[in-house]
């Protein structure tokens, strides 16, 4: 009896399956990549795509899946790294101040784009992080050791760009260690539009100041400073 209602379970459910998607009635225990697989066909099945499910080659949005089923708790766990170009609401463009360490707001002109800064950004994945928060991140300036970091300067958080000689301990960040200063919530607003809040300071945001050539600084959302910026991914 219980055979044969499986394998009418089994028929009537296989009439609906999208192409590549296969159902398999097991008293075994799932394992965490049948899990990522399961997850990716029911949101399959409910857009009605016909895509093959978990193959050789992952998806970034299936990577995703599955790395975050990977992860360790407690832990931001390092995924990629790719270079990107930054520039604000004005569509200015990051600027390196080597004398006193800092980033400017600057808008470019002619032959002054070689000033332009660039920012290997690497992206995190952390086994119980809340999405709405955005992306993890960690900024690095690109064939360069500095870094942005934030941490409170007295009673305020504020900006700094650290030395990091060693990469490796940036691969993996306790969520109750003082690294955490390195990491930065990325949340889309738009198309390659982003903000980039503080995961050390909460409601802190990376900004840029309304008049030209300023520091890059850490503030509160306000309407006296630009919060958003625009990300390009670099080839």
């Amino acid at each position: 009896m219980e055979s044969k209602k499986n394998c009418s379970i089994s028929q009537k459910w296989t009439k609906k399956m999208p192409k590549g998607v296969e159902l398999e009635i097991s008293h075994q225990p799932p394992s965490m990549r049948c899990v990522a697989n399961l997850i990716i066909a029911i949101n399959r099945l409910k857009a009605g795509m016909s895509e093959s499910v978990l193959g050789p080659n992952f998806s970034d949005e299936e990577r995703f899946i599955f790395e975050r089923t990977s992860a360790v708790p407690g832990k931001f766990i390092r995924s990629k790294v790719f270079p990107c170009s930054v520039t604000d609401g004005q569509k200015r463009s990051l600027v390196l101040a080597r004398n006193n360490r800092e980033l400017l707001a600057v808008m470019l002109q002619g032959g002054n784009e070689c000033r332009k800064v660039y920012l290997n950004m690497a992206t995190y994945v952390h086994l119980t992080f809340s999405t709405w928060l955005g992306q993890p991140v960690v900024l690095g300036i690109k064939n360069s050791d500095l870094y942005l970091s934030c941490y409170k300067d007295g009673d305020k958080p504020t900006l700094h760009l650290e030395i990091v000689k060693d990469k490796a301990s940036l691969s993996e960040i306790s969520a109750k260690s003082n690294m955490m200063r390195f990491l930065f919530y990325k949340r889309d607003t738009g198309l390659n539009i982003s903000t980039l809040m503080s995961a050390n300071c909460p409601n802190w945001y990376i900004s840029t100041d309304l008049d030209n050539n300023w520091p890059v600084t850490m503030c509160q959302k306000s309407a006296s400073r630009y919060t958003t910026f625009i990300i390009q991914r670099q080839s």
